[in-house]
Parts: structure tokens; sequence; C-alpha cells
């Protein structure tokens, strides 16, 4: 495999080619409470910047849960933990390593002052849109570890789809067929009151 190619397959989203629904089962196997849970592979640093910003990615609305209510983090945790191997995990970890910098740039100051303000702040900062250049990348194109904006794109794309695959949004916000046995042609708005159909 050449480098380039190498590089499209590194950190958080490598296992997820492979995701089949048994490790989606995994969220449903995660503890709700987010205050008293334990990670498996994430530190308490790691897991305050996983919740903060599961919760700004996908927040509470009137009409559903915030990625945290839906045990988003710590199927996060889980699947790092169960699924990476040990150098997926490793540029993982150099990855919060920097937004961890990032967000506390001294040794004295904690992320349990940083507001949901600065955790916006991280993201309008190294969120990069497609076709917007990535200096980092740029500095050292065939550094086999993520870059900032690599890394938050990551976590917000496993963020978005372990939230959709939960039981809770598969079942109560998405259109649920337990036994899909027709298919139905014609306007989603008309067909499902203009909701998705659950994986």
């Amino acid at each position: 495999m050449k480098r380039r190619d190498a590089l499209k397959n590194i950190g958080l989203a490598a296992g997820f080619a492979i995701i089949t629904p048994s490790i989606f089962s995994m969220l449903q196997g995660c503890t709700s409470d987010t205050e008293t849970w334990i990670p498996s592979y994430l530190t308490t640093e790691e897991k305050r910047i996983v919740t903060s910003l599961a919760d700004i990615f996908i927040p509470k609305t009137i009409t559903s849960p915030s990625a945290t209510e839906v045990n988003v983090p710590q199927f996060i945790d889980k699947y790092i933990h169960e699924i990476l191997d040990n150098k997926d995990q490793e540029i993982t970890r150099t990855a919060f390593v920097k937004v961890i910098a990032i967000l506390k740039p001294d040794t004295t100051s904690s992320l349990e002052d940083v507001t949901v303000e600065q955790y916006k702040a991280l993201l309008d900062n190294h969120m990069l849109l497609r076709g917007e250049i990535d200096e980092e990348r740029n500095t050292d194109p065939e550094a086999l570890i993520m870059t900032t904006s690599e890394f938050l794109n990551q976590l917000k794309w496993m963020t978005i789809n372990a939230y959709k695959n939960s039981e809770e949004v598969g079942e109560n916000i998405l259109v649920y067929d337990p036994v899909p046995t027709a298919y139905y042609c014609g306007d989603l708005q008309e067909l499902t009151d203009g909701k998705l159909y659950s994986l």
C-alpha cells in the first residue's frame, strides 16, 4: 500500500469500513450515566473532550436527544478500545494530545475550565470544509498521523454515525421498519413525513 493510500485509513475511522450491526450493538450495551462512566481507553481529559464535542456536534433539541443522551461518547471509547489496533490507538492518542495542547496551552490550566465557546472556537479554527487547505497536512504531507482537522472531522463523523445507529434514534426519530418487505417509490415527504429510514 502506498503511503498516500495509508493516510486515508488512519485514525478513528480506520475500522468503520468493516463495521457491522453487531459492533453498533455496543451502543445499546453502554452505560447511560456519563458522569460516573469509566472509560476503557479514554483518559479523563479525553473523555471530557469527547463528551463536550459530541453535544456540540449533536445538541439536544425539542424533538431529539443529544449525542451524550444516547451513549455516543461511551460507544466511541469502546470502539477505540475494542476495534482499533494498537497502531491506530496510538495515532488517536497523539491527536488527542494535540487537541489538549490547544485547549489548555499551559500546565496550570484545566479542561474543566474550558467553555462551550472555546470548544466551538476550536472547531471553527481547525475543522476545515471540503476544498480548504490543511496547513498542518501541507507541512508534512507524508506523516502517518492525523492532523487536528482530520481528527476533529473523524470525531464528528463517528459521532453522527453512532448517533444514527443508536436504538433510541433508529426506532423513535428515524423511520423504523424492523422487517422491510416492500420497496416504496415516491416523495420522501409524503411517504415518511420527510424522515430518513433507520439502518
